[in-house]
């Protein structure tokens, strides 16, 4: 198996390029809170260095990934991100309903693609279809220190992917971590599991290619007591219209149930999606060839809306860089503390493609 990094990264990593008398200079480094990876030292922010969320006031934890109490603190786990393939070729997928995190944008004519985030805790057997890469994701997929996992890409996002040192798993140069199913045409029919990417990410590490996992927590709140029967929902005005996507929002869970084409967007095994929190990212999008790649402002900041407890919430989003997270703010300028379970981002660039239901 070839799993690809950057030349930079793999010297910087490799056990023979650091000379046993740096390891003690090295070590002085880590305690200063540098770190290598993606081909360069960089400083982290305080609040990225830090660890896990801290205990609450009951004596349990917080997932640093999905806000869930937990009894013990865990170690941050390593994370997927899987770009799932969302034309309606590839209806119904497999898998979205598992990760953690779901950021949808879109790419060429405007059909939205997913950056599904996985943690290595969860086992899902059949995840995909997968599809090729894009520049835009990268900034979100490497905040999170995670596998990138793809088939192919555009060529501005291959030549990131080589300049920032991703974390990469192509297809092209691993066909044994992924399978094509027989039911669907391709290319819309490659998928791959947790377990077949836990393997990959097993024999990384093992090579000392893998990166150290530093990535930085949200913070979480329990949910309300008190809940509106009908809460605010929204629909995000996608082109082309049967790519709109609409959230409902659910009183009895305190969650919204995803609607695609006014029916329940269901994976291949019948599972629906329902998340705790939907947030949209307003940037900016344009339109950069006559194939129709986008680019996406990621990093920096701009207008955000926030569903959450049924409620709508007006903000900004904020990402200082690649390697630090993007983060969602009240107009208090107060971090969005979010309910435990699945997000999805939805990025558009403009609040005329935002409808509250």
């Amino acid at each position: 198996m070839q799993i690809r990094f950057s030349e930079s990264l793999q010297r910087m990593r490799h056990p023979r390029y650091i000379a046993s008398a740096a390891v003690a200079a090295l070590a002085i480094a880590l305690s200063l809170g540098l770190y290598a990876f993606r081909g360069v030292w960089w400083t982290r922010a305080t609040e990225e260095a830090a660890p896990q969320a801290s205990a609450e006031t009951s004596g349990e934890f917080r997932h640093p990934l999905t806000g869930e109490r937990i009894a013990e603190p865990v170690e941050r786990p390593q994370v997927y991100g899987v770009m799932i393939d969302h034309s309606q070729d590839a209806w119904p997928q497999s898998g979205v309903e598992d990760a953690f995190l779901v950021i949808e944008a879109p790419v060429e004519a405007g059909i939205p693609r997913l950056l599904a985030l996985f943690s290595s805790e969860t086992t899902v057997d059949k995840i995909g279809p997968v599809r090729s890469a894009r520049p835009y994701f990268l900034d979100w997929n490497n905040e999170l220190d995670a596998l990138h996992v793809h088939v192919g890409g555009s060529d501005e996002a291959l030549q990131q992917i080589s300049m920032d040192g991703t974390f990469d798993l192509n297809q092209f140069w691993n066909a044994n971590v992924f399978w094509r199913s027989t039911d669907r045409f391709a290319p819309h029919n490659v998928y791959t599991s947790t377990a077949l990417l836990a393997s990959a990410v097993a024999k990384a590490r093992a090579a000392a290619k893998a990166p150290f996992l530093v990535y930085g927590s949200w913070k979480f709140q329990d949910p309300p007591t008190l809940r509106p029967e009908t809460g605010i929902g929204v629909m995000i005005d996608y082109f082309p219209t049967a790519y709109r996507a609409t959230w409902k929002y659910q009183s009895t869970t305190n969650t919204y149930q995803r609607l695609q084409g006014g029916l329940p967007y269901a994976m291949q095994d019948g599972a629906v999606i329902e998340a705790s929190n939907v947030a949209v990212m307003i940037t900016k999008i344009e339109v950069v060839d006559q194939i129709g790649h986008r680019h996406i402002k990621t990093i920096g900041e701009g207008d955000a809306m926030i569903f959450r407890d049924g409620d709508l919430v007006e903000g900004k989003w904020k990402k200082p860089s690649q390697s630090e997270r993007v983060r969602f703010y009240d107009k208090d300028n107060q971090e969005i503390l979010w309910n435990s379970g699945q997000t999805w981002i939805e990025v558009v660039d403009s609040r005329d493609r935002v409808i509250q239901k």
